[in-house]
């Protein structure tokens, strides 16, 4: 009976890590679809790249009010269920994304777009990382937030090999193979054990998020400047490869894959790591080699230059991204867990949602290495310093 019970459990803990590990790749896949296409779409409708770079800007501001519902309503409800919900209504506007006739229709659906991708890191992380062992938080927090880095991978492969032939709208048809995929692991995994333990009354409830004011403007500010880093260091570099560095189709999507491998290398590593030096001594040692990365990253004389430099960008950036779902699980008090991370997280998604249409509009008046170097070398340098001034509760049990 021990032994059944145990496999169980595994099989369930394996189950939720896919499911998060899906969601947010399919999430990531669809965000980055545009980022690859942002020239054509402007082609198509007759509209300058920073007017489309503003669609990317538009699914950024609506995330905090997809993080808000869906994590109230996961800690009232559960996170499955609402995670669930969460990939139905976001593979739907992703498809009819795909079908908008007009650059007004497009930017709505954007706008709805990113209500759902708000829902999907709190609950999906929280549902994951409740399910696993302690011993395996670093590291499979690593490879949850490396989904975003997979779905980046997967959308320069489609930009490869679907965009030359059907075009940017097909782009958006595809994801509906790993969202079918994705609901079907969700519905075989058991609720978390912590969220049946930490589920409670609505005044406690609003106690709980009251009492953790501090934690929770904390949480938004260092995930502010995390988004600042990680949108500011990817969003744009396909369009500065194709714009200033002339690079076609073929050699873009090679670069941006290479910088994803990077992600994921990163992202596992550092994951790890964490659980042995802590958290905030490896997010805040990979930021600050981030810095040390910039003049390969985007002023390398040659194309073999530029692959390593992307490769060991994105290998720092997620790599201090990849201890984040640990980090601000932990810091997240146990009644709060579904709404807590994934508020923060989108909020501070909201401040730094203005950071490719700043790139955008500096790269036009400048060059697109100038405004993404200088840029990135002060958010890497002020989210050193906020990492390592805030608190860590590394190894805290999610459940009794």
């Amino acid at each position: 009976m021990l032994t059944s019970t145990s496999d169980r459990s595994r099989t369930n803990a394996r189950n939720a890590v896919a499911a998060a590990f899906l969601g947010w790749t399919l999430d990531a896949f669809d965000f980055f679809v545009v980022v690859y296409v942002v020239s054509a779409i402007a082609k198509d409708f007759g509209r300058s790249i920073p007017a489309i770079a503003l669609a990317i800007t538009a699914s950024l501001i609506t995330r905090p009010i997809g993080g808000f519902i869906f994590g109230l309503l996961a800690d009232r409800y559960g996170r499955r269920w609402v995670l669930i919900g969460d990939i139905i209504f976001y593979s739907v506007i992703e498809v009819l994304s795909g079908f908008a006739p007009n650059y007004t229709v497009f930017l709505t659906l954007r706008l709805l777009y990113g209500i759902g991708m708000g829902g999907n890191w709190g609950v999906g992380v929280s549902l994951a990382l409740e399910s696993v062992p302690l011993k395996w938080r670093g590291t499979v927090s690593g490879l949850l937030q490396e989904g975003y880095a997979v779905g980046n991978g997967l959308a320069s492969i489609a930009y490869l090999l679907v965009y030359p032939r059907w075009g940017w709208r097909a782009m958006f048809f595809i994801g509906v193979v790993p969202a079918v995929l994705t609901l079907f692991l969700c519905l075989r995994v058991e609720e978390s054990k912590a969220w049946q333990q930490s589920r409670t009354d609505i005044a406690t409830y609003r106690h709980a998020l009251f009492k953790n004011w501090r934690v929770f403007l904390y949480l938004v500010a260092m995930l502010a400047v995390m988004n600042f880093i990680s949108h500011g260091t990817q969003d744009l570099y396909p369009t500065f490869l194709q714009r200033q560095r002339h690079f076609d189709t073929s050699a873009t999507a090679l670069i941006s894959f290479i910088s994803v491998l990077g992600a994921i290398a990163g992202g596992l590593i550092c994951g790890r790591l964490s659980d042995g030096v802590g958290r905030r001594r490896t997010m805040v040692t990979a930021v600050l080699l981030g810095v040390a990365v910039i003049p390969l990253w985007v002023f390398a004389p040659n194309k073999a230059l530029i692959m390593l430099g992307a490769f060991l960008m994105q290998f720092m950036v997620q790599g201090a991204w990849g201890v984040v779902p640990a980090h601000v699980n932990e810091l997240s008090p146990a009644e709060v867990r579904g709404f807590f991370p994934g508020f923060a997280y989108q909020l501070g998604v909201l401040i730094a949602s203005s950071i490719s249409y700043i790139e955008a509009l500096l790269g036009e008046h400048f060059s697109y290495a100038t405004s993404m170097g200088i840029l990135a070398a002060i958010v890497l340098l002020v989210g050193a310093m906020i990492v390592w001034l805030g608190p860590e509760k590394k190894g805290v049990a999610f459940s009794k």
